[in-house]
């Protein structure tokens, strides 16, 4: 199993939607970090499974929220670019490499 390393950005984003879900129904911003979990442990397991979305680039789509966890696969590590969600400037994240 691949190590998970993530671009600093990626801690604030993720932190953004956990609080929007919880201030609209209180446990929905737990099921949001659940369920992003699952999809990091996903990503780990079979990187290669997922979507291409650039050159490099491959995309794992959460199932009950509207986001997307962006990564590469380096040789010892998958390296998560950005959790970004898919309706709001969808390649913003190319900036961070």
């Amino acid at each position: 199993m691949l190590d998970i390393r993530f671009h600093p950005d990626v801690g604030q984003e993720v932190d953004n939607a956990y609080a929007w879900y919880e201030a609209q129904v209180t446990g929905l911003g737990e099921d949001f970090l659940h369920e992003l979990e699952n999809g990091l442990v996903s990503v780990q397991t079979m990187p290669e499974t997922w979507t291409i979305v650039a050159p490099g680039f491959r995309r794992y789509l959460l199932q009950k929220f509207p986001y997307g966890i962006i990564y590469q696969i380096a040789p010892h590590a998958v390296l998560v670019v950005a959790v970004a969600h898919l309706s709001r400037k969808p390649s913003y994240w190319q900036q961070r490499v």
